[in-house]
């Protein structure tokens, strides 16, 4: 098997014809789209093209190859963007070789086509990342700034997860996992932050990333790449973050409820559907802002924002009317539908934080009604054993808990597993009412036994549940 040439991995002069392996991932599909949009001709392909991506690409008029393969080079195109799911061994990466073609990641790409002419606003962060980048881009295209951006989610303001747009800034999701399979340092190191905002560091992605120390040598390489002129926005109650940030080369606005930060806020409320709390920058009282988001997680989100937003030039009542008409992300606390009284949620949480986090926020917009929620561990650190102990006290909110069976991790022991039973047993033994599932219909058929009106069923997944949102609600409909 022969390697990718390190000297092809370049941009070369000029370039008409694009294609993308892995061009259904969300991200991949935003840049196909991007530079479609831009003037290139672009294809790709994909081990399964199907709706809803599909239907994007068509709609675009961009050719898509089912499967890979070295056929999938012909015409033999000037640029290939290899996607983070592809592997040394794909025959098409393989073609690649044979062929002599440049090419480039994805963070590589878009920083080439589009950050590098505009100022880069970056959010990382374990948590919070996609709900604070899409909060920015929102209230960057409110305040008329015409912003450009990609993040990991459909952003509903504009129905879709990218946008160009002619205005200065930039916005991205910077995400700590790795670039590709020839360039395994994380993606957001490739995108020449100006502005960033840090939200939490904690351990994640157990397949990339030996331990939470591993994960802050990234961070700190990130940190790094901020000019002296430049600003990092930091969560200076995680002390992982303020490690991390620590040799910072620019200056650190720090943000959360310590009244000694640059940036703090107090008095969170819920008030008619906004969630209301105060902010005190540089220990004064600077503005009462409103999101229409539940939780202390996302006035902290909001709060972030702020400080990027005071930092580009606009003023308080600018920023709060920007804030309370941001429409939110899908599958962040997302309403899927309401049926028989009974309320059904989606969102995104997986990692032991963003459960309890989303739990209580959710269990404080929806006081007085049971919480019901349904939990799957899909990711590849949730169905590892290393946050047993941790989910123990994440599901304090819920008043019930059904928690499906992991598919099983490939290679790895069954002690290192995660294990939905004895996270039931010691749910129970804390009191709490919890349930394992072997799969998602038993789930199903529980909750059509269970659920009554006034029930708020909080399903939690990174993925699609075998489409149990839906299924539920028809069932619902139908009863």
């Amino acid at each position: 098997m022969k390697e990718l040439d390190p000297q092809l991995n370049i941009v070369p002069q000029n370039i008409h014809h694009i294609h993308l392996m892995g061009i259904c991932g969300t991200a991949m599909a935003a840049m196909a789209g991007m530079l479609n949009a831009s003037g290139y001709t672009v294809t790709g392909s994909d081990s399964g093209i199907y709706p809803p991506m599909s239907d994007f690409l068509a709609s675009s008029g961009i050719q898509a190859a089912s499967g890979y393969g070295p056929q999938n080079l012909t015409p033999r195109p000037d640029l290939v963007i290899v996607g983070n799911v592809i592997t040394r061994k794909n025959p098409e990466a393989q073609g690649i070789i044979e062929a002599g073609i440049p090419y480039l990641s994805l963070p590589q790409a878009l920083a080439h086509f589009f950050i590098s002419s505009r100022t880069s606003l970056v959010v990382a962060g374990t948590h919070g990342k996609t709900t604070t980048s899409s909060l920015l881009a929102s209230a960057l295209h409110q305040a008329g700034l015409d912003p450009s951006f990609m993040i990991g989610g459909i952003v509903r303001d504009f129905e879709a997860n990218f946008r160009i747009g002619k205005g200065p800034y930039f916005v991205v999701e910077g995400d700590e996992y790795d670039t590709a399979f020839f360039d395994k340092g994380s993606k957001f190191l490739h995108y020449q932050p100006k502005i960033a905002v840090i939200t939490s560091v904690e351990f994640d992605h157990a397949d990339i990333f030996a331990d939470l120390d591993a994960i802050k040598r990234s961070f700190r390489k990130f940190v790094a790449l901020l000019p002296r002129d430049g600003l990092l926005i930091a969560h200076m109650d995680d002390p992982n973050v303020a490690e991390v940030v620590a040799d910072a080369p620019c200056e650190i606005q720090g943000y959360g409820f310590s009244p000694e930060l640059a940036w703090s806020l107090s008095n969170i409320r819920p008030d008619q559907g906004l969630t209301r709390f105060k902010v005190q920058h540089r220990n004064q009282d600077w503005a009462e802002l409103a999101v229409r988001m539940p939780g202390r997680h996302n006035c902290l989100n909001s709060l972030a924002v702020t400080a990027v937003l005071h930092r580009i030039g606009l003023a308080p009542e600018q920023i709060n009317g920007c804030l309370s008409t941001f429409g939110g992300v899908k599958r962040r606390q997302e309403i899927r539908g309401i049926e028989r009284g009974i309320t059904v949620i989606d969102d995104f949480a997986h990692h032991p934080t963003a459960v309890r986090e989303t739990l209580a926020a959710l269990k404080s917009a929806y006081a007085g009604r049971r919480l019901v929620t349904v939990f799957e561990p899909r990711t590849n650190s949730s169905r590892r054993s290393i946050f047993q102990q941790d989910y123990v006290s994440a599901f304090d909110a819920a008043d019930l808990t059904l928690i499906r069976k992991p598919v099983p991790l490939a290679n790895i022991p069954e002690e290192e597993m995660f294990s939905s039973e004895q996270l039931t047993t010691d749910l129970r033994t804390r009191g709490l009412n919890a349930l394992t599932f072997a799969d998602t219909d038993a789930i199903l058929a529980h909750l059509m036994t269970t659920l009554q009106k006034g029930d708020v069923v909080a399903i939690l997944s990174n993925g699609g549940f075998d489409n149990i949102h839906n299924r539920l609600l028809e069932s619902l409909r139908a009863s």
